[in-house]
Formats: C-alpha cells, sequence, structure tokens
C-alpha cells in the first residue's frame, strides 16, 4: 500500500553538512547582498560622501572669501562715514560763518544807503547770489572803508570754500551709501554660504559623519606629518647656518625646496624676535575663543582679526584684511619662517595664521571652530600661499 507521506526535499550540502532548505535560502540571501554590496553604487541622485566633504570645504571657503570681503566693506565704511561727518560738521561751521559774514555785509549796505541816497536794500542783499555784484551794482564799493571792502572779499571766498566742501560732503555720503550697500551684500554672502554649508551636513546620517570624522582624523595624520618635515628641514638648515657662521662664516645651505635664494632678516634679530613674541603669547592667549565672521575680539575672532589683533599687542600695527596684511612686510620662503611670521593660504588670500614653529601655526580656521595651533599643512601642501615676515 502506497505511502500518503509527502517526500522530504532534500536539503543541501555546506561543508559536508546537510542544510534544511530554509537555511539554504538565508544563504543564497546573504550571497546576493554581498554582491549587491561589492557591485557599483546605485545613482540614487543623491552626492557622494566625498562630495559632500568637498562642496562644504568650498562653502566654508568661499564664506572666508565674502568674510574679508566684508572687513574691507566695513573698514571702508567706517573711514567714509567717518569723512562724511567731518565734512558736514565743517560745513555747517563754514555756513554759520557766512551767514555771520552776510549779516555783517547785510549791516554795511544799510549804513551805506542811510549815508547815501534811497532806502537801505537789505532784504535784495541777503537774497543776491553774489554779494560782490550787489555791491558793483548797487555802486557801493566805491563808498566802502578798506575794512568793509576786505569783508566783502572774505564773504566771497567763504562763500566758494563752503559750496566746495557741501558739494565733497554730497559725494562723500553717496560714496558712504554705496559702500554700505557692499556691506551688506558681503554680509548676505557669508550668511548664505555658511547656512548651505549647514544644510549639507545636517542630511548627513550618523554612519556618514562617522566616516567623515575619520577622514579628517587622516588628513590630520598626514599633516602632522608633513609638519614634522617641515620642522626638520628647518632645524637642519639652522645648524648648518651656525656651522658655516663658526666655520669663518662660509656658504650657507639653499632656501629651501622653493628654489629661493631671498634671506630674511637672520633669526638672531632681536628685535623682530622680541615683537614675535609678544604676538605669539597674546595668540596663544586666545586659543579655545569661537571664530566669528568679521569679529576682532577680545572674546571671538577670525582669521585675520587674529593676526591683526596679535601683532597689535606686539606694537604693530597691520591691516585689517588677509589681502592688505600680506602686503604688509617681506615675503620668506616656507623652509625659512621663524615664529611670529603670517601663513596664507589658498590663491585668492582668503585665509591667514600665525607660525609658532615646528611646521605649525595659530590660527581662527573656520565657522564652527576655535582658535587653536594646527599644522600650516591642515588643508594640504598646494593650499600655502605664502609667508610674510610683519615686522
Amino acid at each position: 500500500m502506497a505511502s500518503h507521506r509527502k517526500s522530504r526535499t532534500p536539503g543541501t550540502r555546506v561543508a559536508g553538512i546537510r542544510t534544511p532548505a530554509l537555511a539554504t535560502a538565508a544563504l543564497t540571501s546573504v550571497a546576493l547582498l554581498s554582491q549587491t554590496a561589492d557591485a557599483a553604487p546605485v545613482d540614487d541622485g543623491k552626492p557622494s560622501l566625498e562630495e559632500v566633504e568637498k562642496k562644504v570645504g568650498d562653502l566654508y571657503r568661499q564664506a572666508e572669501s565674502a568674510t574679508e570681503k566684508y572687513n574691507a566693506a566695513k573698514e571702508k565704511t567706517a573711514k567714509q562715514r567717518e569723512r562724511a561727518d567731518a565734512l558736514l560738521d565743517d560745513v555747517a561751521k563754514r555756513t554759520q560763518k557766512l551767514n555771520d559774514a552776510r549779516e555783517e555785509l547785510g549791516s554795511y549796505a544799510a549804513a551805506q544807503y542811510r549815508t547815501g541816497a534811497g532806502v537801505p536794500d537789505t532784504a535784495t542783499f541777503l537774497l543776491a547770489d553774489s554779494p560782490q555784484d550787489f555791491f558793483d551794482g548797487s555802486r557801493l564799493m566805491d563808498r566802502m572803508t578798506g575794512r568793509q571792502k576786505e569783508a566783502v572779499d572774505d564773504y566771497v571766498t567763504q562763500q566758494s570754500e563752503t559750496m566746495k566742501k557741501r558739494q565733497e560732503a554730497t559725494e562723500s555720503l553717496a560714496t558712504l551709501t554705496e559702500t554700505q550697500n557692499d556691506l551688506k551684500t558681503a554680509k548676505a554672502t557669508v550668511q548664505r554660504k555658511l547656512a548651505d554649508a549647514r544644510e549639507l551636513m545636517s542630511k548627513l546620517t550618523a554612519e556618514e559623519k562617522a566616516r567623515l570624522a575619520a577622514i579628517e582624523q587622516k588628513k590630520w595624520e598626514e599633516a602632522a606629518r608633513k609638519a614634522a618635515e617641515l620642522a626638520q628641514q628647518q632645524a637642519e638648515r639652522q645648524q648648518a647656518q651656525e656651522d658655516a657662521q663658526q666655520d669663518g662664516g662660509g656658504q650657507g645651505g639653499t632656501s629651501g625646496s622653493t628654489g629661493s635664494t631671498a634671506t630674511p632678516p637672520a633669526s638672531s634679530d632681536t628685535g623682530y624676535a622680541t615683537k614675535a613674541d609678544k604676538a605669539l603669547a597674546f595668540a596663544r592667549g586666545q586659543i579655545g575663543k569661537p571664530y566669528v565672521w568679521g569679529a576682532t575680539g577680545p572674546g571671538s575672532y577670525d582669521c585675520s582679526g587674529l593676526t591683526q589683533a596679535a601683532w597689535k599687542a606686539a606694537g604693530v600695527a597691520l591691516p585689517r584684511t588677509t589681502y592688505d596684511q600680506v602686503k604688509a612686510g617681506t615675503t620668506v620662503p616656507l623652509a625659512q619662517a621663524q615664529p611670529g611670521d603670517l601663513v596664507f593660504f589658498y590663491d585668492d588670500l582668503t585665509h591667514v595664521g600665525l607660525y609658532i614653529g615646528n611646521g605649525k601655526m595659530i590660527h581662527a580656521p573656520k565657522p564652527g571652530t576655535f582658535v587653536r595651533e594646527e599644522s600650516v599643512y591642515y588643508d594640504g601642501e598646494r593650499s600655502i600661499h605664502s609667508v610674510v615676515r610683519p615686522a
């Protein structure tokens, strides 16, 4: 009699062990998942982590560039407002003197009419565009004393100068309005770039943020390695110079990888070293304070605000922006950089730090960070533009 029991589905042997059909299906799913992971990623329109990192970095750089433009516009606005205020004050004083002189001349005109023929026409005088023409037309000049004629000449001169100053004040106010508009534009640009960067970062998952942190750590380690190499090169160069001096002032080594033979002030320049020590002491005292764009201290700084404040503490007045600070000293090769030197970054000169030696600097990196010590290679070797000795 035939059995009505269903036959068992044969299992599959894996590593010599018979497995049930359910396990086989699970293993098949794992294999498929593994193949999917190894395959090319599906283009879902979402940028890769590397693309996000680059975009965020670009946005921060653009924000820093806009910050320097904001700083320049703010400084220009302050100077223009000061000039406009001074001109308006000058015009007010000149106008008062002009009114006093006009009243004095009016009294002369009235007196001349009283001693001559006719009724004094003081109102006509006061409304006249040219007192000189009034007196000439009224034939009063020939009857005026020397003091009175001198008063007429003085009035005419004052009137001309006052009109000129009024024109200057009008033009200055127009320029002030223009620079204020530039200031607003730069401010809006900074805010927009920072908002875009924050939005990109907010869309990252926890896993992506962890991966990004790992990438940043790797970059930091590479920057530290390059800084150590630079420190070694500088130490060897310094030793070679000292040896050459002991041997009677023979020729020293070359200036480093840049191939430049320019020689900056010697490291024995105690005047520069003293000032640099003061600048560095101030900068170290700011470590941990937040980066805030447009800030010059004391509670927060942007990059050029920090370097300006540091050197101000040493008695050296640096300009406000990176664009001007790069011109405020002697350019030297990176291999010959000394503590206190300014290190500038990127072709558009949008960042600056204060060199402290050993391939490191103190700087205010970007929004969301704090003043800190860091390798001059923090954003790669190619990001370094130049080194300037400001005093």
